[in-house]
């Protein structure tokens, strides 16, 4: 007995049996299974929703990792409202079996999905700890390309040879993801090899006054030169230029424009850029037996 009632009819059906309603107990679980699923879906979604979405706020989440998350939650909640409901209207014996049930199709469902799962907690490892954003220019194992779509399973790159390519999450966040414009600058570094009878200070100077005289070139940090390797032919000077706002488009055309006048400057200015040469020294002779001939 609970507060003078049936303990099997519940409150609900105890208050319907007073008044002589058939199925008291049947119609009374019924009902408090509805009022339970109604207040705490209702409830969680007034509650835990807005506290998502302030997460969202602070980490500054864009409107196409919002929807996936927002799904989720909303999910999570109608499955806890079902739980709860059933517990409270009396099916413990039906909750035990859906429970069962679902256990047993959940391990099935598991093993034959091992790999859409690891994508999928790939998928959400992205949207959480953004390794990169939609539009960024991505580099991994030998790929490359502009990131053009992110969903929980998939992310699609466009390479630079306009190819769309379909990547499994997983295969970004196993391995290294280079990500060049993640910053707000981008340093980039072009050796010139210059002869081992030329001036390394005037060419130097030469180098930084063509990266200065680039307006697409940063001045702070500025460019720098330093002597970096001695060849076999060559002297090498390794030139670091900064980029602002970065993109490949950008920073390939910099930097080519950057390279070709500073060819032609140290061109002009008298400066050679050797490249490798092999002398071979030896005799030829003729064998006696060619001389016979």
């Amino acid at each position: 007995m609970m507060g003078g009632l049936p303990l099997a009819l519940g409150p609900v059906g105890g208050v319907l049996e007073s008044f002589g309603i058939p199925f008291a107990g049947t119609v009374g679980s019924a009902v408090t299974f509805v009022l339970v699923f109604l207040i705490v879906y209702y409830g969680g979604k007034a509650l835990i929703q807005p506290l998502i979405g302030r997460a969202m706020d602070r980490r500054d989440l864009d409107t196409h990792a919002r929807k996936p998350i927002a799904r989720l939650t909303a999910g999570v909640i109608l499955f806890v409202a079902i739980a709860v409901a059933f517990g409270a209207a009396g099916f413990t014996g039906f909750l035990q079996s859906l429970a069962t049930i679902a256990a047993a199709g959940t391990l099935a469902i598991g093993f034959a999905l091992q790999d859409v799962i690891k994508n999928f907690v790939a998928g959400v490892f992205i949207y959480t700890d953004r390794p990169f954003r939609i539009g960024d220019w991505i580099e991994w194992d030998d790929q490359s390309g502009i990131v053009e779509d992110i969903s929980l399973r998939v992310s699609r790159v466009r390479t630079f040879n306009n190819e769309l390519l379909t990547v499994p999450n997983s295969q970004l966040t196993d391995g290294v993801i280079k990500n060049p414009v993640d910053g707000d600058r981008l340093r980039r570094t072009f050796v010139f090899g210059i002869g081992y009878d030329d001036d390394i200070e005037k060419a130097t100077d030469i180098i930084l006054d063509e990266a200065t005289a680039n307006d697409e070139i940063m001045d702070d940090p500025g460019p720098s030169v330093r002597v970096t390797t001695l060849g076999d032919s060559s002297v090498g000077l390794q030139a670091r230029i900064w980029i602002e706002n970065p993109s490949r488009a950008d920073f390939v055309r910099i930097q080519s424009e950057f390279v070709q006048s500073t060819k032609t400057a140290l061109d002009e200015a008298g400066i050679d850029i050797p490249y490798p040469q092999r002398v071979i020294h030896g005799d030829i002779g003729v064998g006696d037996a060619a001389q016979d001939i």
